[in-house]
């Protein structure tokens, strides 16, 4: 297990719905494909203040891997939160890359926030 690295606090900054301007450089650059759309966000202050958005409400991992790639890390995960009393869902991968111990871009695939009842409906159709 990884211990007190960037990418830690990034992670835990996700799931506490409060991610750290400090983890990212100055110049940071979030490359988002999102469904129907690719976007990008430059600025540590932009990158935080985009990231907010997607993770405005305390959540819980599911599931969460990590791979070391050369100047950073692969993430791929699982998110869990409740939205207005609704449990949703998310599917993401970031390819994070470091340079002097801060996250300078961050490509990032996200398959879409799902409510509990588009969960249930991907879960029996993966069943069936």
């Amino acid at each position: 297990m990884r211990e007190n690295t960037v990418i830690d606090h990034f992670l835990d900054g996700i799931v506490s719905a409060d991610i750290p301007v400090a983890v990212f450089a100055d110049d940071v650059v979030l490359d988002a494909t999102v469904p129907n759309w690719r976007y990008k966000v430059r600025g540590a202050s932009a990158v935080q203040a985009e990231l907010a958005k997607w993770y405005a409400d305390r959540g819980r991992f599911e599931q969460v891997g990590r791979t070391n790639i050369p100047g950073g890390e692969f993430v791929e995960f699982t998110l869990s939160w409740t939205e207005e009393g609704v449990e949703h869902k998310c599917h993401q991968a970031h390819v994070l890359q470091l340079q002097n111990e801060r996250v300078v871009k961050d490509t990032v695939w996200c398959g879409g926030r799902w409510p509990a009842a588009l969960v249930a409906e991907m879960e029996a159709a993966a069943a069936g």
